[in-house]
C-alpha cells in the first residue's frame, strides 16, 4: 500500500504520485488529492494505479456532472472545475512550444460534441470501461453529446427488445451489432444514426425505430478490428447530415472527419482565417475543405491536398454547395509540388506531426507563412524544432476542442526567417 498527496497531472490527465523514485499514475484525481494504491500495472514503461481510493479530496475538486465520471474511459478531468482545466492545458501547451499560450475556453462544456461511438456488446451499451478494450459501461445519455443522445439509446435498446439481434463480444468476435454512431449538426438540429454490425441481415423495422433521425445509415464492419466504422450497405433518409460554421455549410457522411465540438469548430477556422496572409493558400490534409472552404469564402484563392480520395470528394461537393471555387485533389503530403508559389501554407496533420520530407520541403521552398494546426503537442514541438532553422512563431494559441479530456488543439502561425 503506497499513500501520497497528488503532486500535479501529467500530460494524459492522470495525478501522479512518487513513491521509492517510481512515479504513479492515479486516474480520476486532482493535484492535492491524498490517495492510497494498493496495486498498479505498467503500461509503455509508465505504473498507472489501478486499485486506489482517494482518502481526503483536494478543495479544488467540483462535482462531476456525468454518473458515469470514474468509470468510463471518456472524460477523464470532469472532477476539475472547468478554469482548472484550462489551466492545464495552457501549461501543457506552453511547455511544449516555449512560449506562453492562452487557451480559449470552448463557448459550451456540456452537450458540445458533434459525434459519439456508443460500443454495443454482451458487457453494456455505452462506452469502454477505462483502462480495458473488452468491457463497456452501461448509459443511458452521454452529457458531453446532449439530451439527443438518450433518446436514441432508448430507442436502439427497444430494437433490441423486440427483434432480438445479438450483441457483440469482442473477445470471441462474435455477434451481429457492434456499434451505435451519433452525428448531430449543432448549429442545424440535423441528425444521423450509424449502426454498425458485422456481417449478417438487419431486421427490416430498424428505421422505424428512429423516425427523428434526418439519415438513418447501416454500416458493415467484415474485419476482427475494433472500429465504429464499416461499409455502407443502406441508408434511409438523407444522404448526408449539415452542419454550419458561420456562414459555411459542410455535407457529413459516416466515413467522414468533421471538428467534434462544433461551437469551437467556429474559433478554431475564424483564427485560421484570421492567421492566414496574401491571396494564393495551400491547404494540406484539407480533408473535408475544413478550413480550405472556410477561406474561399473569405476571398483566398485555395488549393486542398488530401491523401483520402472520399474525403476530397466530399470537400468538392461542400465546395460546390457554398458556391465557392476551390480546387481539392487526392495527394500526399511529403509529395507536393513547389511550395513556393503559395502565400500561406495551412497544414492540419494526424498526431504524427508532419512527415520528414515536408518539413525539409517547407524548409526547401520557404513559403512566406505557415498555419500550424495541431492536436499533438509532442509532435508539435518536434515539427517547430526542425521548422526553426527557417521559420519564427510569430503567434500561437490553444483551443479548447475537448472539454473533460487532457486533449487540446494549437494554432500557431509561423513567418519565415
Amino acid at each position: 500500500m503506497i499513500r501520497g498527496t497528488i503532486e500535479r497531472l501529467s500530460d494524459e490527465g492522470l495525478g501522479t504520485i512518487r513513491a521509492s523514485r517510481r512515479e504513479i499514475l492515479v486516474p480520476y484525481t486532482a493535484p492535492g488529492d491524498v490517495v492510497e494504491v494498493a496495486r498498479w500495472r505498467r503500461k509503455k514503461k509508465k505504473l498507472i494505479a489501478t486499485d486506489f481510493k482517494v482518502i481526503e479530496e483536494s478543495p479544488i475538486r467540483t462535482e462531476p456532472k456525468c454518473p458515469y465520471f470514474g468509470v468510463c474511459g471518456g472524460c477523464l478531468l470532469q472532477h476539475l472545475p472547468y478554469e482548472k482545466q484550462i489551466e492545464f492545458k495552457s501549461e501543457k501547451l506552453s511547455r511544449y512550444i516555449g512560449t506562453d499560450v492562452d487557451v480559449i475556453p470552448s463557448p459550451v462544456i456540456y452537450g458540445h460534441r458533434n459525434r459519439i461511438d456508443v460500443v454495443i456488446s454482451t458487457g453494456g451499451i455505452g462506452f469502454r470501461r477505462y483502462g480495458t478494450w473488452w468491457d463497456a459501461v452501461d448509459i443511458e445519455e452521454c452529457p458531453v453529446f446532449g439530451k439527443t443522445s438518450r433518446k436514441v439509446l432508448k430507442s436502439l435498446r427497444e430494437f433490441i427488445e423486440d427483434e432480438k439481434p445479438t450483441l457483440y463480444e469482442i473477445r470471441k468476435n462474435a455477434g451481429f451489432l457492434r456499434y451505435i454512431v451519433m452525428r448531430e449538426g449543432k448549429f442545424t438540429g440535423e441528425l444521423m444514426v450509424n449502426l454498425v454490425t458485422s456481417e449478417g441481415k438487419l431486421p427490416e423495422s430498424f428505421p422505424e425505430y428512429f423516425p427523428y433521425a434526418t439519415s438513418i445509415y447501416w454500416s458493415v464492419n467484415r474485419t476482427e478490428s475494433d472500429v465504429s466504422y464499416g461499409d455502407v450497405e443502406r441508408y434511409w433518409g438523407e444522404p448526408f447530415i449539415r452542419e454550419k460554421l458561420d456562414d459555411v455549410t459542410y455535407l457529413i457522411h459516416p466515413n467522414s472527419f468533421f471538428q467534434t465540438n462544433s461551437y469551437q469548430a467556429v474559433n478554431l477556422v475564424r483564427k485560421v482565417a484570421e492567421l492566414v496572409e496574401g491571396e494564393k493558400v495551400l491547404d494540406l490534409y484539407s480533408g473535408v475543405g475544413t478550413f480550405g472552404i472556410y477561406l474561399a469564402k473569405r476571398g483566398f484563392k485555395v488549393e486542398g491536398i488530401e491523401i483520402n480520395p472520399f474525403a476530397v470528394e466530399m470537400a468538392k461537393k461542400n465546395a460546390q454547395i457554398n458556391g465557392v471555387d476551390a480546387e481539392f485533389r487526392v495527394g500526399e503530403d511529403k509529395d507536393v509540388n513547389s511550395l513556393s508559389e503559395y502565400d500561406t501554407v495551412v497544414v492540419d496533420p494526424p498526431r504524427a506531426g508532419l512527415h520528414p520530407k515536408l518539413v525539409r520541403k517547407i524548409l526547401k521552398d520557404r513559403p512566406e507563412t505557415l498555419v500550424y494546426v495541431s492536436c499533438n503537442p509532442k509532435t508539435l514541438s518536434q515539427n517547430l524544432k526542425e521548422l526553426s532553422e527557417g521559420y519564427k512563431i510569430e503567434e500561437a494559441v490553444g483551443l479548447d476542442m475537448f472539454p473533460h479530456t487532457p486533449h487540446v488543439e494549437a494554432v500557431l502561425k509561423l513567418r519565415k526567417v
